[in-house]
């Protein structure tokens, strides 16, 4: 490692060891190696009113010439009010280049929430604490968090796969259903192993807007042909259960050796569980459409046959 890396790496790791002493239970560590972390951001840590969720990763070069990398999150933050709290932050990058900044950062948002905290009230939708907040705040990860649990989480070897075929299938896209401003869009690819779901999530990462969604919920299932078993598992990316019932739905379909994920740009609109139909149905239609689907009586007898279903024993930390 050059000297000046060491340096950079001992300065951060001094800085997030001073960053969790001085805030406990708000600083959260999301992936220790890859340097990225989250803290909640409160008014008023007794009774808070207003409250922003900032996320970082900090590259290698920090804090000598680059500066960490950063999101916002909290259902209320947008347009003006968002772009003159990140100039903010900007600001106080330039005129502290070299420098460690994740606390001034942190006592400069709660500053602006204080301030707006004795300027007005937060509106009913923003007073009810739902899970769906909670998951846009404490869950929602930054891009390369995004990718780094998506992927790493399916690093497992499957003995009965060994013969994993090393292309990327085609991904297909399906038609984007919108509902008081949330998007949700469903992607389809053919997978016959592991290896495969993680190269479509990789691919799918590379995209700017699919990596920005709020979540991307998927689920698999690959036919073995050996055993007559499924091989089969789900992720919900911080939507409670959805990831399940995606999977539950391509059950009762019958479709195999297939993989569907499906996007959610949250739009500041809570949709109650709206929006887990507008998941299903997003998945059921690319599905119909690429004709993965059987006919309702070939499902149902599928169904009754009660084949064994092997589960992989993954699931996602949050």
């Amino acid at each position: 490692m050059a000297e000046g890396d060491a340096g950079s790496d001992q300065r951060q790791n001094e800085e997030i060891e001073a960053m969790a002493a001085i805030y406990g239970e708000e600083w959260c560590v999301i992936d220790d190696c890859a340097k990225i972390f989250c803290i909640r951001i409160s008014d008023d840590i007794d009774d808070p009113k207003w409250t922003v969720c900032l996320q970082v990763m900090l590259p290698n070069e920090y804090p000598g010439t680059a500066p960490p990398i950063y999101q916002l999150n909290a259902p209320w933050l947008k347009g003006q009010e968002r772009a003159d709290l990140s100039n903010s932050l900007e600001e106080i990058y330039i005129q502290n280049i070299g420098e460690s900044i994740l606390y001034l950062w942190v006592e400069k948002i709660r500053d602006v929430l204080i301030q707006k905290s004795q300027m007005t009230e937060p509106g009913q939708d923003v007073k009810k604490k739902t899970e769906e907040e909670d998951v846009q705040c404490e869950e929602d990860i930054i891009l390369a968090c995004q990718l780094e649990n998506s992927v790493k989480a399916l690093d497992f070897d499957i003995s009965e796969n060994r013969r994993e075929i090393e292309e990327l299938p085609p991904i297909d896209h399906g038609i984007p259903i919108t509902d008081r401003r949330s998007t949700f869009q469903a992607h389809l690819a053919p997978v016959v192993c592991p290896k495969q779901v993680k190269m479509v999530l990789a691919k799918l990462y590379e995209n700017k807007k699919i990596a920005s969604a709020t979540h991307n919920i998927y689920a698999y299932r690959i036919y073995c042909e050996d055993k007559q078993t499924f091989l089969q598992d789900c992720e919900d990316d911080g939507e409670t259960a959805a990831g399940g019932r995606l999977l539950h739905l391509m059950e009762i379909l019958n479709v195999r050796n297939v993989m569907v994920v499906v996007s959610r740009w949250y739009g500041g609109i809570l949709l109650g569980p709206d929006r887990f139909k507008h998941i299903n149905n997003c998945a059921r239609n690319i599905l119909v459409e690429k004709d993965y689907t059987n006919s309702q009586e070939e499902s149902s007898k599928a169904l009754g046959k009660n084949k064994k279903v092997r589960k992989d024993k993954k699931r996602s930390e949050h």
